[in-house]
């Protein structure tokens, strides 16, 4: 159970923070949306997503399949964000933070999937 609980605060702590800053538009987001051509109103509308997410994996806690319902759409977001710098021509240095998250997301999926009754 304590691995579950550190994964669900390390993915919504990461989650909340960077759909916060997508939500309020702040200048490295304003850069990073026009950077994979998304507008800043479509950024926002990530960010409301990603702290959604946020809040789902930590209710995810108490009812499993709402934590096991945002991982997944976590996951889809990720794989879009790697899809869009892929798109781009980024470097690997730019895809590091998708991929990063969605390998912490994964652990949390897995480890709420194994901690099922």
């Amino acid at each position: 159970m304590i691995p579950l609980f550190v994964l669900a605060v390390l993915v919504a702590a990461v989650f909340l923070a960077f759909g916060s800053a997508k939500v309020l538009a702040l200048a490295p987001m304003r850069a990073r949306a026009a950077h994979v051509g998304f507008s800043t109103s479509s950024y926002r509308v990530i960010g409301g997503l990603e702290i959604a997410g946020a809040i789902g994996v930590l209710l995810g806690l108490a009812v499993p399949p709402l934590g096991a319902a945002a991982a997944a759409g976590l996951l889809l977001l990720l794989a879009g964000a790697v899809l869009a710098h892929l798109r781009n021509g980024d470097s690997p240095r730019l895809l590091t933070p998708a991929v990063v998250s969605g390998l912490f997301v994964a652990a949390y999926l897995t480890v709420l999937i194994g901690a099922r009754p």
